[in-house]
């Protein structure tokens, strides 16, 4: 079995390589090898309406399975790629198949990190990456009397909202001093802990967990100064660690990741990487390696692999974006707040629609906005401009944020 382009990976970056190589008019053999029995989805969703609720699987499928079928995209689902061989430019899967490929994308994502602590791979105790996570954590949430949610991230964040909209009593654990300390500033962070409080979520920071009590199911959750906080359920949304082993184990650079170039090429032969297994130079992060967990930057990057194996290469340049749906709000961020030096609060967060704009050396490098969508496109325009503003300027909500940007020649 061989293919003129093997994708590994059934998410939203293995799934676009496909659709845009067939955009591209490519007429080779295209497989995707997914380690999960469903056709590729979108995984957002899990942790928002599709946990509520609120949309049924049908409706987050990327494309139906008569999309794959007349464009003759050959699914290999339920099986997982353990081997690469580069000399050989083959693959083997977990069910004992080996597939020839002539390029082959690497789009694997990675799989929830859970806590290496005791306890911690007891019933009941629950990672949100994939649908039958999620299915796993809403049948568990409609009998649970007692959920702590571990993460104050986006995931931990959106799941405790889903829960609290259910009527679910919550504890929510962050080690950090605040929420979502990693991608925003303190503005942002005491407005969603503000508003988690008001929704009746029971929100602890800087709290370390220890351990997870019981015995054939998760009864609690101890912490370091001793108390054990009740659990029939426990979420963790503490990140992912990217799914690379088999690349880096068949010789690729990288570690954290797999490490690609500016056209999502990695260390060897005709193999490529994206989304958020793939670490690359990002031009919003001033040229650091980092790895983008995000939809758009799986998108991106695989546009750029597919019309790359077209012959039109492009290197990967896109404005990192994301969001996040709480409750009533919604959150659009655009750049990449890391390393700000001053942080401008535009409006008033009482208002429930405000902005934060981050700056460095007075250069607009990212924004966050809630509830506050004009804000959030005009917002993208400054910071791909890299735009130099006062604080003043950006402060004044009646201002529009274009209206900053100088008037081309």
């Amino acid at each position: 079995m061989r293919f003129d382009v093997v994708i590994v990976g059934g998410g939203h970056g293995g799934a676009q390589t496909a659709i845009m190589l067939r955009t591209q008019k490519f007429e080779g053999s295209i497989a995707i090898v997914g380690d999960e029995p469903e056709l590729p989805y979108e995984r957002p969703p899990l942790s928002k309406e599709y946990f509520a609720g609120e949309k049924e699987f049908e409706r987050i499928q990327l494309r139906p399975a008569k999309y794959w079928a007349e464009r003759e995209v050959t699914m290999l689902l339920g099986q997982r790629v353990v081997a690469v061989d580069p000399a050989d430019r083959t693959v083997s899967t977990d069910s004992g198949a080996t597939i020839g490929y002539g390029k082959l994308v690497w789009a694997t994502g990675g799989a929830p990190r859970m806590l290496p602590i005791p306890g911690g791979n007891l019933p009941g105790v629950q990672g949100v990456r994939t649908r039958a996570d999620a299915d796993a954590m809403k049948a568990a949430s409609e009998t649970a009397r007692q959920i702590v949610v571990i993460g104050g991230g986006y995931i931990g964040l959106e799941a405790a909202a889903v829960l609290r909209k259910a009527g679910k009593p919550v504890v929510l654990l962050e080690a950090q001093d605040r929420v979502l300390a990693r991608v925003a500033g303190t503005d942002l962070s005491r407005f969603y802990e503000n508003e988690h409080r008001a929704q009746g979520v029971d929100l602890r920071l800087g709290v370390s967990v220890v351990a997870i009590e019981g015995e054939q199911h998760v009864t609690g959750v101890r912490l370091a100064d001793g108390e054990v906080v009740p659990a029939d359920l426990v979420i963790v949304g503490i990140g992912i660690a990217p799914a690379v082993e088999p690349l880096i184990a068949a010789g690729a650079e990288g570690g954290n990741g797999v490490l690609v170039d500016r056209l999502c090429r990695t260390s060897l032969p005709d193999i490529y990487a994206i989304g958020d297994c793939a670490a690359h130079e990002n031009d919003f992060a001033e040229g650091l390696v980092i790895r983008l967990e995000s939809v758009q930057n799986a998108n991106d990057q695989a546009n750029v692999v597919a019309k790359g194996i077209c012959g039109d290469e492009a290197p990967y340049h896109a404005i990192p974006w994301f969001w996040s749906n709480q409750y009533d709000l919604k959150l659009q961020t655009a750049g990449l707040s890391a390393g700000y030096d001053r942080a401008v609060l535009r409006g008033d967060p009482a208002t429930r629609s405000f902005s934060v704009v981050y700056l460095k050396a007075g250069r607009v490098i990212a924004i966050d906005c809630v509830n506050a969508t004009r804000d959030y496109v005009q917002g993208r325009m400054i910071v791909t401009a890299g735009l130099q503003a006062t604080p003043e300027q950006l402060a004044d909500p009646d201002t529009p944020l274009k209206s900053l940007l100088p008037v081309a020649a």
